[in-house]
């Protein structure tokens, strides 16, 4: 009975989406292949990603159909452009032409009412409820935590052990982060299974949309309602004018958008400095002269101390351009439009792609000017840029000041490969050898 399901359920949305795509028949749309029906060429994508070959099956689209090129994704026809003219199009738009509506499988897992879906007057009332503990002047008032909390869990980690599983651990590290210095949540047992439940949300972002037992998808939808179950009775407290859903959405997307990039740009970082001697020196005598200027004040970072941390901060900068942490995004086409001579049709998504310039060598080698707007991708552009950067960078360069002045360390693995999930992530969960440091 599932299979004769799945095969009813294929059939009937390939006759819907074939009658859909005969109406666009007369227009002028980009070349490229929609690919199986409802599947579309969705699988081969996912699986390109797994490999970490995005660039490569996008490339592979550009050379046989140019910059602008037509596929279906996530179970919706989709135009893909490529490149700065093409981000700016698509992420500097009006809301009434592009709308920031994600595949079936986002919305159904972060929910309507997450800030990545809003537009107007409600997506104006969701950021300022957001913003609030996002702003820098707010964070000035969570270096104290932040660096208490990034030491403890070290230190808890590293007991009596001379190797750590680097990237699993940054996981948990930003995840409880995310969970004490955003929304309160204290608890461990509430954090251990809050945990586990992100972790089978994250998977389903980028799925197949087939709720059907067993699916990935259907695990996510799971892990959602779990987490509803867990978080809302505590996160009431911070509800101010929102509603159960608004505020579920918006926990669930703030927790999976900052704990899972601050989570690979962690880990890229740790490898970076593991295989890069210059660099790893570099950033270790940043880092240790902010240790020597305290003079025997009180050992905790400050606000003034992150600001100095410019050099740290340029590596995950190149970091986050060279393997960018979001591959790229989503928009939904409100309205009939085009670009650069193709039809982009009522209905169909549009997506952008980070790689489209961050792997632009006349843009970030060769340059003898600044960088262009909407080339450097790492948080987005245009009205919906990350909410989060700035909580980001705090996390990151507190994580790392904590990491690199109490240890140094070196890659078991060099030749472990990065895999997507479909952010970045080490194959092997990046086994490091750690050792304490002695700082003088």
């Amino acid at each position: 009975m599932p299979f004769l399901f799945l095969i009813a359920f294929t059939l009937v949305s390939a006759f819907l989406l074939s009658k859909y795509l005969s109406k666009c028949q007369t227009k002028n749309l980009p070349r490229g292949s929609l690919g199986y029906p409802l599947i579309g060429e969705t699988l081969s994508f996912i699986r390109a990603q797994r490999e970490d070959r995005g660039w490569d099956w996008l490339e592979e689209r550009i050379l046989k159909h140019g910059s602008v090129f037509k596929t279906s994704l996530m179970g919706s026809p989709t135009v893909v452009i490529i490149g700065q003219a093409g981000n700016k199009f698509v992420l500097g738009a009006e809301e009434d032409v592009f709308a920031p509506k994600q595949p079936a499988t986002m919305q159904g897992i972060l929910g309507k009412q997450n800030i990545l879906e809003l537009t107007g007057s409600r997506y104006r009332l969701i950021k300022g409820a957001l913003v609030t503990f996002l702003k820098p002047e707010s964070l000035q008032n969570y270096i104290k935590e932040m660096d208490s909390l990034a030491k403890t869990l070290i230190l808890r980690e590293t007991k009596e052990k001379d190797t750590i599983k680097a990237a699993f651990f940054m996981k948990k590290l930003t995840f409880t982060m995310a969970c004490n210095i955003l929304f309160g949540i204290r608890d461990e047992y509430t954090i251990e299974a809050l945990f586990k439940e992100f972790a089978s949300a994250s998977k389903a972002l980028w799925s197949l949309p087939i709720n059907f037992p067993g699916t990935v998808y259907w695990k996510g939808l799971r892990a959602r309602s779990s987490i509803a179950n867990l978080s809302l009775p505590i996160l009431r407290k911070k509800r101010e004018d929102l509603s159960n859903d608004a505020i579920i959405d918006n926990c669930i997307t703030l927790v999976i958008a900052s704990h899972d990039t601050s989570t690979i740009l962690l880990s890229l970082m740790i490898r970076q400095l593991a295989r890069d001697p210059e660099i790893y020196k570099k950033v270790l005598e940043e880092q240790m002269d902010i240790v020597k200027k305290r003079e025997g004040k009180e050992d905790k970072l400050t606000w003034a101390e992150i600001q100095k941390m410019k050099y740290t901060w340029q590596v995950a900068q190149e970091l986050m351009r060279t393997i960018p942490t979001v591959f790229g995004g989503f928009r939904k086409a409100l309205k009939d439009t085009s670009y650069a001579g193709y039809a982009i049709p009522k209905g169909w998504q549009v997506f952008w792609s980070s790689d489209g310039t961050h792997m632009n060598n006349d843009i970030f080698e060769n340059r003898k000017s600044p960088i262009p707007p909407y080339a450097y991708m790492a948080f987005g552009g245009g009205v919906h840029t990350c909410i989060g950067n700035e909580f980001a960078r705090v996390e990151t360069l507190t994580t790392i000041h904590n990491l690199v002045t109490m240890y140094e360390w070196s890659q078991l693995n060099p030749e472990e490969v990065i895999t997507r999930q479909p952010m970045p992530y080490p194959s092997m969960h990046l086994p490091i050898k750690i050792k304490p440091r002695r700082l003088f």
